[in-house]
């Protein structure tokens, strides 16, 4: 399989030294940010798409690397009901499918966005449970009024440019296991939209990374690599931990569009986000890897690296190692 890094971990390096880093990994793609929940610093979005910097201005950047670009990442909440927030992440993602087409990028990773429970709501609301019947008519609501228009027309324009959409089924969304994303597909009858397989957030759902590639089959278009571990505290808080608090504003917390932040992680927390081969074995890795060159090989796998126990560097070279040592093994057999 190809093997890359997602940049946003990466950010505080200009675009050039980022590449360098990920090729002295062994490593050979960068999934660059366009928008979203994160700035675009390796990505001069406006002015490619108004022509002051050309597309050949812009990859010449990565020439003697040895790493290519592996898909452009646009997350946010396109759905997000408040004014500061949806409407400018959604508009991000047509840019970022715009610009994919320019650059001969065909891979934009997103996510499939949460609205409002009813008209005229000023909150996203997130129904899994759905025993009243309340929550039916809500999500009824959320799905055809709201996302389906949306995402018929991400459709077709990711059609119109040769891009193909890659969901990452993430809490928090609409689009957050596979029989959601499936849902997605048929309900807009999709042709360009499909999965982006991170098994982070499928771990913690006690979902299989693997059965769920194998039953989403050609529907998975891309894929992240980023561990999850579960700690003993799950015993007690269950995987819908939500004892998260405020980070002060003078600690500049990570901002998420409008007067949105991100919230401090439990310190004994139910489960982490770990580097690669830290949640799981590298036989783990190494079947995910060989199912999803069942379905694409020539799909890119881009490290995603949010453990907070190591540095950016050190995190991406443990989760290399681990990923490239599990592709070996998938070669090998």
């Amino acid at each position: 399989m190809k093997l890359g890094v997602y940049t946003a971990i990466l950010h505080d390096k200009p675009l050039r030294e980022a590449l360098e880093t990920i090729g002295s990994l062994g490593l050979t793609g960068a999934e660059i940010n366009a928008g979203g929940f994160l700035p675009t610093p390796h990505l001069p979005v406006d002015d490619l798409l108004s022509g002051a910097v050309s597309p050949q201005e812009y990859l010449a950047t990565f020439d003697g690397t040895g790493v290519s670009i592996a898909g452009l990442n646009c997350n946010g909440n396109p759905l997000h009901p408040d004014p500061e927030v949806g409407p400018e992440d959604a508009e991000d993602l047509r840019k970022a499918i715009r610009v994919a087409g320019l650059l001969g990028v065909d891979r934009v990773v997103t996510m499939s966005g949460l609205p409002q429970a009813h008209p005229g709501g000023q909150w996203p609301a997130w129904h899994v449970n759905t025993w009243d019947s309340g929550y039916l008519d809500s999500l009824d609501y959320q799905w055809d009024e709201v996302a389906v228009p949306f995402w018929k027309e991400i459709d077709a324009l990711a059609r119109e440019h040769g891009v193909k959409v890659a969901i990452e089924m993430h809490p928090q969304n609409l689009v957050f296991n596979p029989p959601t994303l499936k849902r997605l597909v048929d309900k807009v009858g999709a042709t360009n939209v499909g999965a982006e397989m991170d098994p982070s957030h499928l771990f913690w759902q006690g979902i299989d990374p693997v059965a769920a590639i194998e039953w989403l089959g050609p529907l998975v278009f891309h894929a992240a690599a980023k561990d999850t571990r579960i700690n003993k505290n799950c015993e007690i808080y269950g995987v819908l931990d939500e004892r998260f608090t405020r980070i002060p504003m003078s600690e500049n917390p990570t901002g998420l569009g409008g007067k949105h932040v991100v919230n401090k992680w439990p310190e004994d927390s139910a489960w982490d986000f770990v580097a690669v081969g830290r949640g799981h074995d590298v036989d783990f890795w190494a079947r995910f890897l060989q199912a999803l060159e069942k379905v694409d090989p020539d799909m890119w796998v881009n490290i995603e690296h949010e453990d907070v126990e190591f540095g950016a560097l050190e995190g991406l070279q443990v989760a290399a190692e681990s990923l490239k040592s599990a592709n070996s093994v998938g070669t090998a057999r």
